[in-house]
């Protein structure tokens, strides 16, 4: 258990927020077709659990299986082996105020499975509901890129967080949503796409569409690993998807505003307070190969421009190349420093009276600080 205190170790160093899934197949018997029986032998992860707890290791959540819904494991066998984890989590932390979330199943949505599966489990046993999504396809497919500058494309997801949604509000109203597992593509992904400055519109659009339905978290495949890492497998240093991913933790708070856009559909456009401050934070993406996108908001909160002035966040591929791994802020190359710090993400300051242009193939964060609206107090 050496590795295990040692990561421990680490995650307490990088103040990192760990959900850890389980094995849910020990014990159980694997068929020809590929599906498993019996119920799951729980010895191991209890002795886990424990040993976590008594060298006081922080979990923040306790997940069951991987990708098991819909055909490896029926779902009332599925709905017993999570009830009985509830059980050993509530016998383990019985003595603690602050208790870990119970997450499942962590596969792909389908909502009959997703339904019946909660309609078994009862209330207040699973914490979080989450679903993997890999919407682009496998890796090796060669239209990726024309698929994520595709808005018609990228707006089909929307009716996946609508579904979850949907169920969680009439099945599991006790529970919340998250996206488990997403990296676009699947099958690792495909060098210079997923891993270049092309993702950022894929990856940032979802974290918009998927926070409109009310999902709590989105974890990306992978921080490392595979063509889709936030980090180059080998150097380590950030790829364009990770400065995204800072900029969106930074700037979004987790009150979403209702956001609607007129004029071009390669506009997409999502709004949230701003973290730790006061106004609003624009995510606008522009996802036209060719032109520029002049952006007039309209708040409806009487918040005047007259005198103000907003803060920006423009992204943009170095020398125009999609395919490019270093990404420019306000026309910057993002690099770490000589002594290996992430760099500073200054906006530039404008007044707030002029419009908000948006180039063609890129992405701002607006950061409007005299807009107020009471869900923001």
């Amino acid at each position: 258990m050496s590795r295990w205190d040692a990561l421990n170790a680490f995650f307490n160093k990088t103040g990192a927020v760990v959900a850890f899934g389980l094995n849910a197949l020990n014990g159980k018997r694997l068929m020809s077709d590929g599906a498993t029986e019996g119920a799951w032998d729980s010895s191991n992860a209890r002795d886990f659990i424990q040993y976590t707890v008594d060298h006081g290791h922080k979990i923040k959540a306790w997940e069951l299986g991987n990708e098991l819904s819909g055909t490896h494991i029926s779902v009332e066998q599925y709905a017993a082996d999570v009830i009985e984890l509830h059980g050993i989590l509530d016998e383990i932390y019985k003595d603690y105020e602050e208790k870990p979330l119970l997450v499942a199943p962590d596969g792909s949505f389908v909502a009959d499975w997703f339904k019946e599966f909660l309609q078994l489990t009862g209330p207040n046993i699973l914490n979080v509901v989450t679903h993997h999504f890999y919407n682009l396809g496998a890796g090796v497919d060669k239209d990726l890129v024309e698929k994520i500058l595709n808005p018609s494309y990228l707006s089909q997801e929307a009716s996946t967080f609508k579904g979850l949604q949907a169920v969680l509000q009439n099945y599991g109203n006790w529970s919340n949503a998250w996206v488990g597992e997403s990296g676009g593509a699947s099958n690792s992904g495909h060098n210079l796409v997923t891993n270049a400055f092309v993702m950022s519109f894929w990856y940032l659009d979802e974290l918009g569409m998927s926070s409109a339905f009310n999902t709590k978290s989105f974890c990306r495949q992978s921080l490392i690993g595979g063509n889709y890492g936030l980090l180059n497998t080998t150097t380590f240093v950030p790829n364009p998807d990770y400065y995204s991913a800072l900029l969106w933790h930074r700037l979004m708070g987790t009150r979403v505003l209702a956001t609607n856009s007129r004029g071009t559909e390669y506009l997409r456009a999502y709004a949230h307070c701003t973290k730790n401050a006061r106004g609003v934070t624009l995510l606008l993406i522009n996802l036209s190969k060719d032109t520029g996108i002049s952006v007039q908001v309209s708040t409806g909160s009487g918040s005047s421009t007259e005198g103000n002035s907003r803060l920006e966040y423009h992204l943009t591929a170095k020398d125009g190349d999609l395919h490019s791994q270093t990404m420019l802020l306000n026309g910057n190359i993002l690099k770490i420093t000589p002594d290996g710090k992430i760099p500073s993400l200054p906006p530039v300051t404008v007044p707030a009276e002029k419009p908000i242009l948006i180039a063609p193939l890129s992405i701002a964060f607006v950061q409007l600080p005299y807009v107020q609206f009471a869900a923001c107090s």
